[in-house]
């Protein structure tokens, strides 16, 4: 199971029935057979290079640089704001399409269910305060039609607090990049410095690690498995841990997959996870997006950010 080469690939991207139908799923993705129980065998991963190593991308792909990166974020910024503005921009499936993808794709179709339901629009505008630190993996370690990057940056959240926030971009083929999943930080919590190569690219986390926290999560929420199987447990303090009870008064449908685990080793020897956890496309419910880290030598899941979208 490839982390793309840090992008777990069980992503849960088929046209979303029940709320509206959507495009068809993303081309390039990893398909398992079972998603929800994570049963597929693991991807081979592309050989590691040294962290001295020239990076060798495609020649028919030009590598991604930092700059670019930052540039295309700037792109699907000024796009979002212009869409948003307009009148009952969820309802169209190629609006959709051409902002979202993964979590954030089942976020825009959620809007659909505020409107039926009468409320207000969770979407807001993102007017970025200050440069946006841009993460981007080696272009050797991108996966063969797809190429992802993550950024963190400050603007307001939808209750207008000004607040850090962790995303994840990622494009498929020439196509533009799209939003595959945010959350913000919570607050009191730092994003860790990453561990950066020679060529100051972001260091791979382990396909096992990241498999293990992201099976954990979903077993938290959906009983699968005792707590704790997976070899790792929720920190006490964790947003889950609160948000569990509350949300089971209400309708919950559980979590049938999650998004791609995006990611990067921190300095300090830990891993940062980013990912979306998400309901089946057929009955989409709520999406609850984690930003984690798991210290070095730790089985504690630390929660850096949360959101819960429903």
């Amino acid at each position: 199971m490839s982390v793309r080469r840090t992008v777990l690939g069980l992503a849960v991207v088929a046209g979303l029935a029940g709320c509206g139908t959507l495009p068809p799923p993303v081309p390039g993705l990893a398909r398992p057979s079972a998603v929800a129980k994570a049963t597929s065998s693991p991807a081979t991963p592309p050989p590691s290079p040294s962290a001295s190593a020239t990076p060798t991308p495609s020649p028919s792909r030009p590598a991604l640089t930092a700059a670019q990166a930052g540039q295309e974020m700037r792109q699907w910024l000024g796009t979002y704001n212009k869409t948003i503005k307009k009148a009952k921009w969820w309802r169209k499936n190629s609006t959709l399409d051409a902002l979202f993808v993964e979590g954030a794709l089942h976020e825009g179709v959620l809007e659909r269910n505020h409107e039926d339901f009468g409320q207000q629009p969770e979407h807001r505008p993102i007017n970025v305060q200050g440069t946006p630190v841009i993460y981007l993996p080696r272009p050797e370690n991108q996966p063969d039609n797809d190429e992802w990057f993550m950024a963190r940056a400050t603007y307001k959240d939808v209750k207008g607090h000004v607040r850090a926030h962790l995303l994840a971009f990622l494009r498929t083929g020439g196509e533009p990049f799209r939003l595959a999943v945010v959350t913000p930080v919570h607050w009191g919590q730092r994003v860790p410095k990453p561990k950066l190569d020679a060529d100051g690219y972001i260091t791979d986390i382990g396909d096992d690690m990241a498999r293990a926290v992201a099976l954990e999560y979903q077993n938290f929420w959906n009983h699968e498995k005792k707590e704790g199987a997976s070899g790792y447990r929720l920190a006490k303090d964790s947003f889950s841990r609160k948000a569990f009870p509350e949300v089971y008064k209400g309708l919950y449908v559980a979590f049938h997959g999650r998004s791609s685990v995006y990611g990067f080793r921190t300095a300090d020897g830990g891993s940062l996870f980013l990912f979306a956890m998400l309901n089946k496309p057929q009955s989409v419910n709520q999406v609850l997006s984690e930003a984690l880290f798991v210290p070095k030598g730790s089985r504690t899941i630390q929660e850096l950010g949360a959101n819960w979208f429903s």
